[in-house]
């Protein structure tokens, strides 16, 4: 196999353990707040919104420290271990403790931050500038395919459950372990490059080197420097104009990620109005979130390529879908959906609850989410070209800390607040990417306008 097989062959691997990992912990975080509702045990005071603030609080923090362990231990062995604190995080449910609970949100939250920056570090390993889009697409594709597997496993085996026994909690988190396990060993798949093939960037295949000892006593004074010199750049990169519009798009998208990935399915698990099938439904909804990720996503990553009107149509039309999904959501989910008791709500919100609504809206929501994330990830990538790495630093910080305070205050808040913050984020976020998608297009037409 000549290099430009071999390396996408690791793109694959790649994807693939992702997706088995992430089968197991988005489903996990789907279902995690009705599965401790659910649990009969005096001793558990734990929040599965608590845990995933202290998640992404720490997910934020962790990536000032990321890329220095991931220069120093390599790429490979950090996502490995990165999946076992996953793998670690899913198995705590079988028997749930609040200190194990809570302690395992901790270490996944550092886990992310490296294993994100090991993936990103990978990917521009095994890519050149000709390949990188396809790899990206390729990799893209296959992490988002982890939204079907685990909801549909779930879907089939909760139906008819009106309550999660602990047989019930036991056998899910078991066979979603046993999944996580396997995306983790994956890894051990990949395949290393050979030194030469990445010339252009030696800062990028250190960690693909560091496995020789002599190139990490070549290179070990040198990492302290990068990783300060990347946390200064983006100190820097986070004050400029471009960024402060961008922040608040970036920010629209972590409460967003919040909504859909953990109290939008809690809400459907506790509308007692949906039947026994309640519980069974917040898998089906997951993978109708899937289904709008992979059609939009899939869709408006080709319309880059012939990126002729721009990018302000697509975000105009994800801020459009996410809107008309927050109104029907308004309209048919009970308002005190999110922080319902164990058993379930029996209130109505301003029509008779539908399944067949729930669902669309759950489409809609994944639909919203790749148009904002697709358009994001270019706007970034296109505006700050040298400093991509920094950029999309302070990118991950403002996405995974909004994202962190939204957990928290889904504890407290009813439906129709939650969804009021979003619209007004996300009305605001619009607006703030159109203005910086203007100075691109002024820049652009200044750049051609010199040329001439």
């Amino acid at each position: 196999m000549g290099p430009e097989g071999k390396t996408l062959l690791n793109i694959i691997i790649l994807g693939f353990g992702f997706m088995f990992m992430f089968t197991a912990f988005q489903t996990c975080g789907n279902i995690e707040q009705t599965v401790i509702k659910n649990f009969n045990s005096t001793e558990f005071h734990g929040s599965g919104y608590t845990s995933m603030a202290i998640i992404y609080g720490v997910f934020s923090a962790s990536n000032l420290i990321a890329p220095s362990v991931v220069a120093v231990i390599g790429p490979q062995l950090s996502m490995f271990l990165s999946g076992l604190v996953y793998s670690g995080y899913i198995a705590m449910f079988i028997h749930p403790f609040t200190w194990s609970f809570y302690t395992a949100s901790v270490f996944v939250g550092i886990a992310a931050a490296i294993l994100w920056t090991a993936q990103g570090n990978l990917l521009t390993i095994n890519s050149t500038d000709a390949t990188i889009g396809r790899n990206s697409g390729i990799f893209w594709a296959l992490l988002q395919f982890s939204l079907f597997f685990g909801n549909m496993y779930i879907y089939f085996a909760w139906q008819g459950h009106a309550h999660i026994s602990d047989k019930d909690r036991q056998t899910v988190f078991i066979s979603l372990t046993v999944i996580s396990l396997v995306g983790s060993f994956l890894f051990f798949l990949i395949q290393k490059r050979e030194p030469e093939a990445t010339p252009s960037d030696s800062s990028d295949s250190l960690p693909a080197e560091s496995t020789e000892s002599a190139s990490v006593v070549v290179s070990s004074p040198s990492l302290g420097s990068q990783a300060l010199d990347a946390f200064k750049k983006a100190l820097q990169l986070s004050v400029t104009k471009e960024m402060l519009l961008l922040s608040i798009s970036i920010a629209y998208t972590g409460l967003e990620l919040t909504f859909f990935s953990g109290v939008y399915g809690t809400c459907i698990g506790a509308m007692t109005r949906f039947g026994e099938d309640a519980k069974s439904l917040i898998g089906l909804s997951g993978i109708f979130i899937g289904i709008g990720e992979i059609l939009g996503g899939g869709v408006f990553g080709l319309l880059n390529k012939c990126n002729r009107f721009g990018r302000n149509p697509v975000v105009l039309l994800g801020m459009i879908t996410h809107f008309v999904a927050f109104y029907l959501i308004f309209l048919n989910i009970a308002s005190d959906a999110p922080i319902a008791p164990e058993e379930g709500t029996d209130l109505e919100a301003y029509f008779t609850p539908s399944v067949e609504v729930a669902l669309f809206c759950s489409f809609l929501l994944g639909l919203g989410d790749s148009c904002f994330n697709t358009q994001l990830l270019s706007i970034v990538g296109f505006m700050f070209r040298e400093d991509s790495a920094p950029a999309f630093a302070v990118f991950k910080f403002v996405q995974s800390i909004t994202a962190a305070l939204a957990f928290f205050y889904s504890n407290y808040l009813l439906l129709h607040w939650q969804l009021l913050i979003l619209v007004i984020v996300g009305f605001l976020g619009t607006l703030s990417f159109f203005v910086a998608e203007g100075t691109v297009v002024k820049s652009r037409q200044d750049t051609d306008y010199n040329s001439i």
